[in-house]
């Protein structure tokens, strides 16, 4: 891969503009020592601290500073959060405020501005974000069109900040579990309505551009979708993967083991939603808003005797298993190896922003900011590796799905 690897902060809480040199030296600048490699930084900052850096030239080149004078580099950033995502309660939150809103419109021309400010020389970034709005929350009436004119509009602004200042950044729907963009279809679907609204609006070639999805394997592994059939539909139907979110989901292998749900139900956590999905015998797929210890512990007949689920929980990419408990991390093989077999050269952002609240965390690390930066090198190193061996291997990977 041409992009460096880099790993998501909104790991990290975040919530003014001096906070990002405090989280790069506390953090990113001892992982990359740790992990033994130069690696870049996806920043996440909540929308308020975006528009705090870009309210003076002196604010936006104190960032500019921060990551030069630590070797750092940041090619992509994650704009999904727009408030406070470590609060106590973020879960449906986090979808708000949806992207008919234009709070959502104006925080990601300014999440554009202050990466193209960022940008190494001759780089090209990426944004991730929200796929629309969650499907469970009231939504006005024309939200989809509202949605697709703003962005729209985003590919509009990219394409005059590509002309102003000669840097390519790029807006990158993320779809996710109950959202209005889940499954790699819906996406496909959105898409082609999109694009014939942006022929229709005269910004067709703007829309192709700098309009891209963001595909977290964690996200389409919860959805039993196969990773490597999904990167192809994406590439074949020609819209441009611009980011990969390296994440793996937990999975329980065996619903009627008594002890493996016990460990399942450990990780129903009052700050995230923890969308669960369960596939059956006959191929059906079950669906929980969120994980709570009473489905764990006492499911219901159907979800006891389902052949396996799957949680969206982050869990670290680098573990093919945690305790009595599965992971994805065969998805995650195959979803690189998809991306090195078609070609594409996404920016790879490792995204387990789930540790401060894994199950246990709290309770036994007794320095909890060394062992944050051991966890994530140990991800990046494993990633690194993977990508390599993939590369090797000529990016041909196979697995069976549970």
């Amino acid at each position: 891969m041409s992009l460096p690897l880099c790993y998501c902060t909104n790991v990290h809480a975040c919530r003014t503009a001096a906070d990002v040199p405090r989280m790069l030296d506390t953090y990113a600048v001892p992982v990359r020592r740790r992990a033994g490699f130069d690696i870049a930084v996806g920043l996440w900052l909540p929308a308020a601290a975006v528009d705090e850096v870009l309210a003076t030239p002196a604010a936006r080149a104190g960032i500019r500073r921060a990551l030069e004078d630590r070797g750092l580099t940041c090619h992509t950033l994650n704009a999904f959060p727009y408030g406070d995502f470590h609060g106590r309660r973020v879960k449906e939150r986090v979808y708000l405020p949806d992207w008919s809103d234009p709070r959502r419109l104006d925080s990601t021309l300014a999440s554009a501005t202050l990466l193209a400010e960022l940008l190494p020389a001759g780089a090209e970034g990426s944004i991730s974000t929200l796929p629309l709005g969650f499907k469970l929350l009231p939504r006005p009436a024309g939200f989809l069109d509202a949605a697709t004119a703003q962005l729209l509009t985003v590919a509009r602004r990219l394409a005059d900040l590509r002309a102003e200042t000669g840097r390519v950044v790029r807006l990158a729907i993320e779809p996710e579990p109950f959202c209005e963009l889940e499954t790699t279809a819906e996406t496909l679907a959105f898409f082609a309505r999109l694009r014939e609204a942006a022929d229709a609006a005269g910004c067709g070639p703007a829309a192709r551009e700098h309009l891209a999805v963001c595909y977290d394997v964690c996200h389409q592994a919860v959805e039993f979708e196969d990773a490597a059939t999904a990167i192809g539909q994406l590439v074949a139907a020609g819209i441009r993967i611009a980011k990969v979110h390296v994440s793996c989901a937990v999975q329980l292998d065996d619903p009627a083991d008594a002890t493996a749900r016990a460990a399942l139900a450990r990780h129903a956590e009052p700050r995230y939603l923890h969308q669960t999905f369960a596939r059956t015998a006959d191929g059906r797929i079950l669906r929980e808003i969120d994980l709570s210890a009473g489905l764990a512990i006492a499911p219901p007949d159907e979800w006891a005797r389902a052949v396996c689920w799957r949680t969206h929980f982050h869990v670290p990419v680098d573990a093919e298993r945690i305790g009595p408990l599965g992971t994805t991390r065969a998805d995650l093989r195959a979803a690189l190896a998809a991306v090195v077999a078609h070609g594409i050269d996404p920016h790879l952002e490792v995204e387990t922003y789930t540790w401060p609240v894994l199950p246990g965390s709290a309770d036994t690390v007794v320095d909890p900011a060394a062992a944050l930066v051991e966890g994530l090198a140990r991800e990046l190193v494993a990633t690194r590796d993977l990508m390599a061996a993939t590369v090797a291997g000529g990016g041909i990977v196979s697995h069976a799905m549970c």
